[in-house]
């Protein structure tokens, strides 16, 4: 049997843009239905905290070119934010920020990133330029596929990642556990994904992203 390529190579120019039609049509789709949920949320966000309304933070689509990624504003003192969130920034965390973390809501406004063509619907989380530039190697293989909103490191490891990083008390130590513990296991899931990708799998882990189960839709073993 021949050996499998390197998941860069499988991805032609027919999947990808299946994939940006498959994008474009659900993200279409979304905006007409959830666009009184979206003012809404911007709404509550204005009475109850205040400007600014969205959290704009730069990541990196290619390992050299980075993008603004839209986020619900959900802390306090976000302009001097930096680094990935743990226990050291839970008491930023505003009342209505916890909710919309809780059901994923802050993320909505990527809706626009994904029509603009900046991210998918799935893919590896766009990761912070620090990161990138700090661990090229690992990143210039995950970045690879057009990074998403989700994908199946986000689904398999998202508790475990909150876990770990919630039991952090400073910045350093949330740095730390991030770059030893989060960064490996979610390229490894990444990459594991990429090799055997294709549009229906992506429709498994887009759905099983909204209904929070991802193990009755995929199992790791079948993607080795």
């Amino acid at each position: 049997m021949a050996q499998a390529k390197r998941h860069g190579d499988m991805i032609g120019p027919g999947t990808t843009f299946g994939r940006r039609l498959m994008d474009l049509g659900w993200v279409l789709l979304l905006l007409v239905l959830l666009w009184p949920l979206l003012i809404g949320i911007a709404l509550l966000i204005l009475i109850r905290e205040g400007r600014p309304v969205l959290y704009v933070s730069e990541r990196m689509k290619t390992p050299e070119i980075g993008f603004a990624l839209l986020k619900f504003r959900t802390m306090t003192n976000v302009e001097v934010d930096s680094g990935v969130s743990g226990g050291d920034k839970t008491d930023r965390i505003t009342k209505t920020g916890r909710f919309l973390r809780r059901y994923r809501l802050d993320e909505l406004p990527q809706l626009l990133n994904i029509l603009k063509g900046d991210i998918s619907f799935v893919g590896p989380r766009p990761p912070l330029r620090r990161y990138v530039e700090r661990f090229p190697d690992v990143y210039r293989e995950v970045l690879k596929d057009r990074p998403g909103v989700t994908g199946l490191a986000t689904l398999m490891y998202h508790r475990t990642e909150e876990r770990l990083l919630s039991e952090c008390k400073t910045a350093e130590d949330t740095e730390a556990v991030y770059e030893r513990c989060c960064i490996p296991r979610k390229a490894q899931l990444d990459i594991l994904y990429a090799r055997s990708r294709t549009l229906c799998s992506d429709q498994r882990l887009t759905v099983a992203t909204v209904f929070r189960r991802v193990k009755p839709v995929f199992r790791a073993r079948d993607h080795q």
